[in-house]
């Protein structure tokens, strides 16, 4: 298990919840909003990367 992985995750999970929690007591929950999407937007982004790479590594492995 990719111990890093899971750091930058959490890392972006914090990041977006002081944010969306600073924003909305600011009056912006449009923007909270935005920034609660975009940080799931980035997660996504790295699960679907991680996947890619053991699909790669699968068919390599079965000389696909």
């Amino acid at each position: 298990m990719d111990v890093d992985l899971i750091f930058k995750i959490a890392a972006i999970g914090i990041i977006v919840a002081v944010l969306n929690q600073v924003l909305v007591r600011s009056g912006r929950e449009d923007q909270a909003m935005m920034t609660t999407l975009a940080g799931l937007i980035v997660v996504l982004l790295i699960i679907v990367n991680e996947i890619a790479n053991l699909f790669d590594t699968i068919k390599s492995l079965f000389g696909l």
